[in-house]
């Protein structure tokens, strides 16, 4: 699963895709190239596990950053986003600058994230109706040829997508059924990915709430739609310090864990995703996967030989089996299900699954 970070050119995206992946991007200049990294989502209840077991290797959840080069704030109106690597993401990070500084030009002059904010979401309605615009020509050519059901049902779907965009609203409101959303997924609309939103602030501005006042208020409520704050230049600071250093400096600003971890959550909230966990001796690692899947399908996560020769999983949920000590011990207490193929998992289980190939 991968999420595309977007903003206009000195918002500080590269910064804080640094920080996300630990890799050293170049940052400040007017790149045209875009960098991939991963991300290790920190996860409380994977530490306590790898407490209980001590495994030889813990193994987190991950998440794939892709950055892609800077917007220009004047660039013609949806050319900005002719990048490949966006349509193709699961997810979208809008980074906005929130921050002043000496040297570092805005994209429009004055820091406004609320209107770079507007800017960008614009580009994305503006791609997406050249798309849907350009696919229903061609449609109307084919319908006058033939007739054909799927035909119509199809304009029929883009042309209430064509209403909402010219309406200046992403598609990502659209109420839409399951079928009728993956009926677009071969579109790879960008108003219709989900969207995280992080105000890169100035430090002085983390002690409140960034986004507080009535014009963030319809943001908060937008479906498909996240909002969280960090300052990338205070993130860089605790990250270049040593451990106990970095714990002594966030106790005494009053920092309960770093914004990134946040980052990094809400990334995780948005493509959809939940955790199980497996444990033992040689690791305990996390499994993303996505909400709602079945126990079969989870198992050919770790390998598609379990998945085929699936008998069944043993679940418990990780506060049960942190509770009793070990996986004997719940099978004894009876916290230890028995599940079959059908199975939904829930973010939190344990999972051992049995099979036979």
């Amino acid at each position: 699963m991968e999420i595309g970070i977007v903003g206009l050119r000195s918002s500080g995206k590269t910064t804080l895709f640094n920080l996300l992946t630990g890799l050293e991007e170049a940052t400040g200049g007017y790149s045209t190239e875009s960098h991939q990294g991963i991300a290790r989502v920190p996860d409380a209840r994977l530490e306590r596990l790898a407490e209980l077991f001590r495994p030889r290797k813990t193994t987190p959840a991950t998440v794939r950053y892709v950055d892609v080069p800077g917007l220009a704030a004047d660039a013609a109106r949806g050319a900005a986003l002719d990048l490949p690597q966006l349509r193709t993401m699961d997810a979208l990070m809008v980074v906005l600058r929130a921050f002043d500084e000496p040297g570092i030009t805005a994209a429009e002059g004055t820091p406004d994230p609320l209107r770079d904010l507007q800017t960008i979401e614009a580009e994305f309605l503006i791609s997406d109706q050249l798309v849907v615009e350009k696919r229903l020509e061609r449609l109307e050519k084919d319908i006058q040829k033939r007739k054909a059901p799927e035909l119509l049902t199809e304009r029929d779907l883009l042309r209430r997508c064509l209403e909402c965009l010219e309406a200046e609203r992403p598609l990502r409101e659209l109420e839409l059924s399951t079928e009728k959303r993956k009926a677009l997924r071969g579109f790879t609309f960008l108003s219709l990915k989900p969207i995280l939103v992080v105000l890169n602030a100035a430090e002085d501005a983390m002690a409140g709430d960034p986004f507080a006042g009535a014009e963030w208020e319809g943001w908060r409520s937008r479906p498909g739609v996240e909002l969280t704050a960090v300052s990338a230049a205070l993130e860089g600071e605790i990250a270049a310090l040593e451990p106990e250093e970095a714990a002594a400096f966030m106790e005494d600003m009053g920092i309960a864990k770093p914004a990134l971890d946040r980052v990094l959550a809400a990334s995780f909230r948005l493509l959809g995703l939940v955790s199980f966990f497996t444990v033992g001796e040689d690791e305990c690692r996390a499994w993303p996967v996505p909400e709602g899947t079945p126990a079969v399908e989870a198992a050919g996560v770790i390998h598609s030989d379990i998945q085929r020769g699936f008998i069944r999983a043993e679940v418990v949920r990780w506060d049960e089996l942190l509770a009793e000590g070990s996986l004997s011990a719940c099978r004894q207490k009876g916290t230890l299900r028995l599940e079959g193929k059908t199975y939904t998992v829930r973010d939190g289980d344990v999972i051992h699954f049995r099979f036979n190939v």
